[in-house]
């Protein structure tokens, strides 16, 4: 009878171990999955937000765990900045225009956005699991700086330069990683040190077969100006390379004696990539 009575036991051990193993999982949500990031390679000041599939939501430490949990299979993720200077419609990142935050045809760019931060990716969440992921955003502006030598004329007689640079982008495909629309301009305000005249802008890229540079100058004597235009492809041919490294631009600005003619004109164009240039604001 005792050795019944043992074998009656064992078995409804059996069958309450089988039970609890079927109902145990790795997470409360055994038929979804969570995600998780910690980004790499960013300032502790910098406000971030984790778009998955189109939804976002402010990056609040790290590591960062998505608020909403997914279904399992294939998701897309992009993590961007609140960079100043940038207006943010879903996915896409579009720098303000001169005096407005609308982008408006033909209206030039703001000169100086912020510095703008993207990584993009395609995620797998596998239901009953939490992906964990680190993310390293990546700069996509790069800072430009003009210079310029005046010469064969009286730099102190120059009063204001203002230059149009045209053939730039304006806004940027945070999901394809790429600028996109139309190319765009912007307008630069130039400081003169003596001889020297320098401006700059900090900018997606270049955008379209051409980019001039249009400078107009007034001078202090009996309000006259001169407008010179100049080729800048060649110069700016590798502005779209490294965005973290600086890039710089010099020229002369050849004015007749006296300054007494109506235009000028910009030779000897130089480019110096990734010369430690920092654009200020």
């Amino acid at each position: 009878m005792k050795t019944k009575q043992y074998i009656v036991i064992g078995m409804a051990a059996t069958l309450l171990a089988s039970c609890v193993k079927d109902d145990l999982y790795n997470t409360p949500h055994p038929d979804r999955g969570a995600v998780s990031v910690s980004l790499t390679g960013v300032t502790a000041d910098d406000a971030y937000v984790l778009d998955i599939d189109g939804q976002a939501a402010d990056i609040t430490g790290s590591p960062f765990t998505y608020p909403d949990l997914l279904t399992p299979g294939a998701h897309s993720l992009v993590v961007y900045n609140h960079a100043e200077g940038f207006t943010f419609d879903g996915r896409m990142a579009q720098v303000h225009t001169s005096g407005s935050k609308t982008r408006a045809d033909g209206t030039p760019v703001i000169p100086l956005p912020g510095y703008l931060r993207t990584a993009s990716q395609e995620i797998t969440v596998v239901a009953d699991d939490t992906l964990r992921l680190t993310p390293t955003p990546v700069q996509r502006v790069r800072d430009l700086h003009i210079e310029f030598t005046v010469t064969q004329g009286r730099p102190e007689l120059i009063q204001t330069v203002t230059g149009t640079l045209s053939g730039i982008a304006g806004a940027f495909d945070m999901e394809a990683g790429q600028t996109t629309g139309e190319p765009a301009s912007t307008v630069v305000t130039f400081t003169r040190d003596g001889d020297r005249l320098t401006a700059d802008a900090r900018l997606l890229g270049t955008m379209g077969a051409v980019q001039t540079l249009t400078l107009d100058i007034a001078f202090t004597d009996d309000g006259r100006t001169q407008r010179t235009e100049v080729d800048l492809t060649e110069a700016l041919a590798a502005f779209n390379g490294d965005m973290t490294a600086g890039f710089k631009v010099t020229g002369t600005l050849e004015t007749p004696v006296g300054m007494e003619e109506a235009t000028a004109d910009i030779t000897g164009w130089e480019t110096i990539d990734g010369g430690g240039v920092d654009a200020e604001i």
